[in-house]
């Protein structure tokens, strides 16, 4: 399945070549890798992301405003495919030599991760993501995968992938999310990244990529570390209130996630209120 879909050989060479742009890239490691995929698998991939399809979830709170489909049987089978292309041993083996982070795990359930689409006047706020697997508690995230599948995005339209100075000094990275562009950055408690400016597309069009994330196998249970929104420096006191108490209410519902099994629905349906 994935050499009907992967260039192998070409990842070869990219992660040879590249693997140190990776490792020096500001603010934190990252790599920006355009016409990843061939375009016929992407139009198709692409083509899945309906609104009227059923398994979309709502991610509707302050922080955030988007749709997002977590479960592979809900996904069209183009997207199928793909998802087990990028979690195969083959895929793996390529983020861990242009990473330099050895023994990765992909994440089957794609917690937090799959299919994700924001309409327009959605956004996502600067933050950092969780650190913890909330239902594999030794297993600590360290790549973040993003793939765009917008054709023709427009500047205007905003939703830039925009990263984040240490301590929210300044904005350092911007980046488009055009057509087959695939993002791939180090995940940790100072990668942060979001497109907090909410979106102008026009109505029938949409902000759409694909997620996955990589963990690696700690020798012992970790402690939660939720998702953990910032603020803006221009953002007033009201704003930073907000962000603040909406991420609060997200670190108490990743506790009962871990400790009561409480599901992603439930969420959704209580911070749509903030």
């Amino acid at each position: 399945m994935p050499s009907k879909i992967l260039d192998i050989d070409r990842l070869k060479g990219i992660a040879a070549q590249r693997r140190t742009d990776f490792r020096q890239a500001t603010p934190y490691p990252h790599i920006v890798l355009d016409d990843f995929l061939p375009t016929e698998i992407v139009e198709r991939v692409a083509d899945e992301f309906n609104e009227t399809s059923s398994g979309w979830a709502h991610y509707y709170h302050y922080n955030q405003r988007k749709l997002a489909i977590t479960d592979s049987e809900q996904m069209g089978p183009h997207a199928r495919r793909l998802l087990e292309a990028l979690q195969s041993d083959e895929f793996v083996r390529f983020i861990e030599e242009l990473t330099g982070l050895e023994g990765l795990l992909p994440d089957h359930e794609l917690d937090g991760a799959g299919m994700h689409m924001t309409l327009p006047g959605g956004h996502l706020n600067i933050h950092t993501d969780f650190l913890s697997h909330p239902s594999h508690p030794s297993w600590r995230r360290q790549v973040n995968l993003l793939l765009y599948l917008n054709r023709h995005w427009e500047p205007e339209w905003d939703g830039n992938l925009e990263m984040w100075s240490d301590g929210m000094r300044q904005c350092e990275r911007s980046y488009p999310p055009n057509f087959n562009r695939c993002i791939i950055f180090q995940t940790g408690k100072k990668s942060l990244h979001g497109h907090p400016r909410p979106l102008s597309c026009p109505p029938g069009d949409a902000r759409r990529s694909l997620a996955l994330y990589y963990f690696q196998e700690s020798a012992q249970a970790l402690e939660l570390s939720p998702t953990r929104y910032l603020p803006r420096p221009e953002d007033p006191r009201t704003v930073r209130w907000l962000i603040a108490a909406d991420t609060a209410l997200l670190n108490l519902y990743s506790w009962m996630r871990r400790h009561l099994g409480v599901r992603d629905g439930t969420i959704a349906r209580i911070l749509k209120y903030f």
